[in-house]
């Protein structure tokens, strides 16, 4: 599996940083070619599932369904990756430093059917430069 760990201080309070992180869908705005869609009712909890659909033209595209696993607002989440192409799990954790910072953390195994072991490290490289965007945006101010 490719392992991915992102750490990041903003200056949002950890309730807003946490909010979103855990807003589903706008996770389809800050990763490329994604669109997501949550497949059950709010709120968001233990056994919340979503689906991340990413698409490269008309025909080639993958979906990648995950379910809320551990729910601690605004502290901890944890996904596990049910997908048939992409398989692992995802966590966030927020801690408040003090007024004005906040810590993000933003940790994934990831393994993707049909790519050789060999290549973790390279997908764990795109992984970084992806989710790192991808946190960035979901964090930036007048978001």
């Amino acid at each position: 599996m490719a392992h991915v760990r992102i750490v990041r201080e903003s200056p949002l309070p950890a309730a807003e940083a946490w909010r979103r992180l855990t807003d589903w869908e706008r996770h389809g705005d800050v990763v490329p070619l994604t669109h997501v869609t949550v497949t059950t009712p709010p709120p968001t909890a233990a056994g919340t599932v979503f689906v991340a659909r990413t698409r490269i033209g008309c025909r080639l595209g993958f979906d990648d369904p995950m379910e809320v696993v551990a729910w601690q607002p605004p502290r901890h989440c944890r996904l596990v990756k049910r997908g048939r192409f992409v398989t692992g799990w995802a966590e966030f954790d927020v801690r408040a430093l003090g007024p004005g910072r906040t810590r993000v953390e933003w940790r994934e195994e990831i393994r993707v059917r049909g790519v050789p072991a060999s290549l973790d490290p390279v997908l764990a490289a795109a992984g970084r430069l992806m989710f790192s965007r991808a946190m960035k945006g979901l964090l930036r101010d007048g978001s």
